[in-house]
C-alpha cells in the first residue's frame, strides 16, 4: 500500500470531485427557461437534461464501485474524471436539445465513475477511529453542491449564458485532476474479482425502462410509444427486470465459482446499512424533486430573473453549509438518528410552507425564512446519514458498499427528477384549462370558447409558456386584445402556481417515509464511544 503523508491533502481533492459531481445535479434546474428559449426545447426535452444525466451517473454505480475494487480507486477516477471534464465541454457547445442530452448521458457516466471512489477512498486513507471528521466533510460538501447549484447556475445564466453552467466545470475539473494524479495513492488489488455482467445489463436495463417510461408517460399521454409498444409496457419491462437482477443477486449466496454479485447481500445484514440506503433514496428524491417547481415558480410566475431567483436561494445554500458541518461534528453526542430525522422533517416542514405561501403575487422574500429552514433540514442529515451508514463498512466491500451506499441517492433522484416533473406537466395541463375557464367568464360568449381551447393547447407544450406573445382570439379590437393578454397571464400564473404546489406534495410525502424509515439506524455504543473520542472538540 503507498504511503500517504498527508491523507487530507488527498481529502480535499477527493471533495473538489464530489462537489462537481454533486453540483450538476441541480445546477441545470435554474437554466431552464434559457434553455427553453435557446434551444427552441419543450419542457419535456430540458427536464431530460438533468434526468438522463442522473440516470447514466446512476446505472452504473453499482458496477463502478466494483471496478475500484479490481483495477484501484485512483485509476477509475481519474479515467472518470477526464470523460466527466471532456463531456462539459461537449454540454457547453451543444446546440440543440438532442445534442446536450446526449452530452449530458457521458457526464453522467464519468460521474459515476468517481462518485463511489470518493467515499472508498475516505474509507482506505483513514482508519475507523479517525473517519468521523472525514466523513462529515464528505457529507457537508454533498449538502452544499446540492443548494448551490441553482445559486451558481443563475449567476451565470444571468451574466454569461446558460452554456456555462457547464463550462465551469473545465478550470475545476483540472485541477482536481493534477490533485488526484500528484495527491492519491495508488491502491493495486490483491485479487482479481469476476464481476456480474448479466446483472449489472438487468439492473441498468430495468432502471433504464422504468424512469423513460415515467419521465415520458404524460409525452405520450400514456399510450402508445411505438407499434404495439406502450407506456405500461415500458415501465412494466423495468420492474420485471429489476425484480429478475433483486432474484440474481439474492442467488449468489449458493455460487461457488468465483463470481462475486454486485450487491453483496451480507452487506444488508447490518440494520443501519440497510436503513441508511432507504433514507438516503428518500433524500436524494425529495431534494432532486423541489428545485424544478421552485425554480419554475420563481422565474415563470414570480417574473425574477435567474439572479434574482439565486440571490433569494442563497441563504438557503448558506444555513445547508453551516448546519452541515455543525451536524458533522455533533452527530457522535446527539446521534446520527435524531439529525437525520429532524433534518428531513424540517426539510419537509419549510418545503410545506414554501408550497403554502405560493400565489401568483407573492412577495418573493416572504419565501426566504422558509428556504432557511428547508436549507437547515438538509444540512443536518448528509453528514449524520453518510457516517452511520459507513461506520462498519466490511475492508472487502468497501467499494460494493459505497457503490449501494450512492446508488440509492442516485436511484431517489431519478425518480424524484422524473416523477416530480411528470406530476408538474399533468398540473399544468389540468390547472392551467381550469383556471381558463373561469376567467373566460370576464369574456363575451362569443370569445370564451376560442380563448379555453387556444389556452387548453399551450398548456400542453411548455415552450409556449410566453407571457410576451400569449395566445389570444383572433380578430379582437386592439383595446381589447390588449385585455384579454393580461387575462391570458393571470390565467397562466394561475394554473402555473397550483400546479408548482400540487407537485411539491410527492417530495414531503417521501421525506416522511424516509424519517420512518430512519427509525431504523442503530449505531453499537461501542462504535459511538470510537467515535466520541476521536471526533473534534
Amino acid at each position: 500500500m503507498t504511503d500517504v503523508r498527508s491523507p487530507w491533502t488527498a481529502m480535499w481533492g477527493l471533495c473538489a470531485c464530489f462537489f462537481m459531481v454533486m453540483l450538476d445535479s441541480t445546477i441545470v434546474t435554474v437554466a431552464i427557461p434559457a434553455m427553453l428559449e435557446g434551444l427552441d426545447a419543450n419542457l419535456n426535452e430540458v427536464v431530460w437534461v438533468n434526468s438522463v444525466y442522473l440516470l447514466a451517473n446512476t446505472v452504473p454505480l453499482l458496477l463502478t464501485g466494483r471496478l475500484g475494487d479490481r483495477f484501484g480507486p485512483k485509476r477509475v477516477l481519474v479515467a472518470g474524471l477526464v470523460v466527466f471534464t471532456g463531456a462539459s465541454l461537449w454540454c457547453g457547445l451543444a446546440d440543440s436539445p438532442g445534442t446536450l442530452i446526449a452530452a449530458r448521458a457521458v457526464q453522467g457516466l464519468g460521474a459515476a465513475a468517481m462518485t463511489p471512489q470518493t467515499l472508498s477512498f475516505i474509507t482506505r486513507l483513514f482508519p475507523p477511529e479517525k473517519r468521523g471528521l472525514p466523513i462529515s466533510v464528505w457529507g457537508a460538501v454533498a449538502g452544499v453542491a446540492t443548494i448551490t447549484g441553482p445559486v451558481l447556475g443563475g449567476l451565470l445564466v444571468e451574466h454569461v449564458g446558460w452554456q456555462w453552467i457547464f463550462l465551469v466545470n473545465l478550470p475545476i475539473g483540472v485541477v482536481s485532476l493534477v490533485v488526484a494524479v500528484v495527491a492519491l495513492p495508488d491502491w493495486r488489488p490483491r485479487r482479481w474479482n469476476r464481476f456480474d455482467v448479466p446483472g449489472a445489463l438487468l439492473c441498468s436495463g430495468g432502471l433504464l425502462a422504468v424512469v423513460f417510461g415515467v419521465q415520458n408517460g404524460q409525452h405520450y399521454h400514456w399510450g402508445t410509444i411505438a407499434g404495439p409498444v406502450g407506456v405500461p409496457h415500458v415501465i412494466g419491462l423495468g420492474v420485471v427486470l429489476l425484480g429478475l437482477f433483486g432474484w440474481r443477486q439474492a442467488r449468489f449466496r449458493r455460487r461457488t465459482d468465483g463470481l462475486e454479485p454486485l450487491v453483496p447481500v451480507r452487506l444488508f445484514r447490518d440494520r443501519t446499512f440497510g436503513a441508511a440506503n432507504l433514507t438516503h433514496a428518500a433524500l436524494g428524491f425529495a431534494t432532486t424533486g423541489m428545485f424544478l417547481p421552485l425554480v419554475l415558480y420563481l422565474q415563470t410566475v414570480l417574473g425574477l430573473s435567474p439572479v434574482a431567483s439565486s440571490v433569494l436561494a442563497l441563504p438557503m445554500a448558506g444555513a445547508a453549509g453551516i448546519m452541515a458541518m455543525v451536524a458533522g461534528t455533533t452527530w457522535t453526542r446527539v446521534g446520527a438518528r435524531t439529525l437525520v430525522i429532524g433534518g428531513l422533517l424540517t426539510l419537509g416542514l419549510g418545503t410545506g410552507v414554501l408550497a403554502w405561501l405560493a400565489a401568483p403575487d407573492t412577495d418573493p422574500w416572504s419565501l426566504v425564512p422558509w428556504l432557511v429552514v428547508a436549507g437547515v433540514g438538509i444540512g443536518c442529515v448528509f453528514a449524520p446519514l453518510t457516517a452511520a451508514a459507513t461506520a462498519r463498512l466490511p475492508g472487502d466491500l468497501v467499494g460494493a458498499a459505497s457503490g449501494v451506499f450512492n446508488t440509492s441517492r442516485q436511484v431517489g433522484g431519478v425518480l424524484g427528477s422524473a416523477a416530480v416533473g411528470m406530476l408538474l406537466q399533468v398540473g399544468v395541463a389540468f390547472a392551467v384549462p381550469d383556471a381558463a375557464r373561469t376567467y373566460a367568464e370576464r369574456l363575451p360568449p362569443r370569445y370564451r370558447e376560442e380563448f379555453v381551447s387556444r389556452i387548453s393547447d399551450a398548456a400542453n407544450t411548455a415552450s409556449q409558456f410566453d407571457s410576451a406573445t400569449p395566445p389570444v382570439p383572433s380578430n379582437l379590437d386592439p383595446d381589447v386584445a390588449d385585455i384579454v393578454r393580461r387575462i391570458v397571464v393571470d390565467v397562466f400564473h394561475v394554473g402555473f402556481t397550483n400546479a408548482a404546489k400540487a407537485s411539491l406534495m410527492l417530495p414531503i410525502a417521501i421525506l416522511l417515509l424516509g424519517a420512518l424509515a430512519a427509525t431504523g439506524i442503530v449505531l453499537p455504543r461501542h462504535s459511538r464511544r470510537d467515535q466520541i473520542a476521536n471526533s473534534p472538540r
